[in-house]
């Protein structure tokens, strides 16, 4: 009886442990509202203290001590079709409306002609997904949230009048919370008993370092500037809740309530290339690139707190892929200018991995917003709409009815995301 428990134990951690990394998959590029009005393409502008994570070489050319602070605001409208499932009402499902926040804070200060130092703290990976708690693929996830929180001081130099190079280091903390439900069969306990629902809850953190460097130069007319972000490994230790109270009483006790899980996570490198020009005094063109290296998620290991159970291998296959960032900028005059952008962002998620804790698509995304500054004051305004391409998933393939062509689970993923950015800055 109590290898029996023990292997169902085993069996909630792996269910809830598998989807965990798709969340964390998740970037967000949105650090700053100046850039974001501009769809991101910052590489090779830099100009405000939010250089910190587009590329830490712009600080060199900042003035005395600056500070740059906001947030964005994060939200999206998600729905599942189910063609296959018999019950009509759950043939189309639709997430739970949620807003997500991600903040940011940046400091520099110049010091001298040649050098700066500056510190920035943000969270590029992250958001989650809440669905209702009876759907049919509640056994997969129907409630996920990550965060992560960055620490980034980073240092600057000027090689030349229009050359600089810039580092950074990263303090990175990690947090998750996870929720799915698992079907468990007690009839191998007793005939009389059939299946129930077992609601799991899995809380964990952990942590990591990173690096971060570019190069900036500027030209009369043009800059051009490169920067990357360093991959890293956070291993995930935590927590496992099970809800027991649909278990008969007469059993109930011999089911564990709790246990013990641990995977890790190979975030990805980031390599970016920018180019910006003044087309006239008032007009300024931005172009970014970015190649995200996603293959280094090809598997996970699944680490079980539990006497007796293998750790298990999983493979993911997911690619690397490509960012196209382009902004325009229009100075209306000294203390004021419009901003405009569009991106195009390819997925790196294979259709076989999605799910619904986090399913990704290729997408496009329009921005706009307006920058207005007034002797040391800075405030920028920016709003992003996201357009994701509806996208087929077999879900795991979790059902199927009598024959295995028939996939009751297989659906169609629809999205829109809405994000508005805003940031203030102080110069000194």
């Amino acid at each position: 009886m109590k290898k029996l428990w023990t292997a169902i134990l085993c069996c909630l951690v792996l269910t809830a442990l598998v989807p965990l990394s798709y969340g964390s998959g998740f970037l967000i590029y949105e650090h700053g509202a100046s850039a974001m009005a501009m769809a991101g393409a910052f590489v090779a502008l830099a100009n405000n203290p939010s250089a910190i994570f587009h590329n830490p070489a712009g600080i060199a050319f900042l003035n005395g001590t600056q500070i740059y602070t906001g947030t964005t605001l994060i939200t999206s409208k998600g729905s599942l079709s189910l063609p296959n499932w018999p019950d009509p009402t759950y043939k189309s499902v639709n997430q739970k409306s949620q807003w997500f926040y991600p903040s940011t804070f940046y400091i520099s200060h110049r010091f001298g002609e040649k050098m700066a130092a500056g510190f920035g703290f943000f969270s590029p990976y992250g958001l989650g997904t809440k669905w209702p708690k009876d759907y049919p693929l509640r056994y997969i996830s129907y409630q996920d949230d990550m965060k992560t929180f960055f620490f980034n001081p980073a240092i600057a130099f000027k090689l030349s009048e229009n050359f600089s190079l810039g580092f950074g280091a990263s303090y990175i903390y990690s947090t998750i919370s996870f929720d799915l439900v698992e079907l468990v069969n007690l009839k191998p306990l007793n005939p009389f008993l059939g299946a129930y629902d077992v609601p799991i809850n899995l809380k964990a953190n952990g942590d990591a370092w990173g690096f971060n460097a570019g190069a900036l130069y500027k030209g009369e007319n043009f800059s051009f500037g490169l920067n990357w972000r360093s991959g890293f490994k956070i291993k995930f230790e935590g927590d496992l809740t099970l809800d027991t109270a649909n278990i008969p009483a007469v059993v109930r006790p011999l089911f564990p309530t709790e246990g013990t899980a641990a995977t890790s996570f190979d975030f990805p490198h980031i390599l970016g290339a920018g180019l910006a020009f003044n087309l006239t005094p008032k007009v300024l063109l931005s172009t970014d690139i970015h190649y995200v290296l996603w293959s280094s998620y090809d598997k996970y290991v699944v680490e079980v707190g539990v006497p007796g159970f293998a750790n298990k291998e999983v493979t993911e296959d997911w690619k690397d892929s490509f960012i196209f960032r382009g902004g325009l900028e229009y100075k209306v005059n000294e203390n004021f200018a419009l901003r405009a952008g569009l991106l195009h962002d390819q997925s790196p998620q294979p259709v076989e991995s999605m799910d619904p804790v986090l399913p990704d698509a290729k997408r496009w995304a329009f921005t706009g917003g307006f920058g207005y500054k007034k002797g040391y004051f800075v405030l920028d305004l920016a709003y992003q709409l996201e357009l994701f391409s509806d996208r087929t998933s077999p879900n795991r393939n979790i059902y199927y009815l009598l024959s295995p062509k028939v996939n009751l689970v297989e659906g169609t993923y629809s999205t829109t995301a809405h994000l508005i950015g805003i940031s203030l800055g102080f110069v000194f």
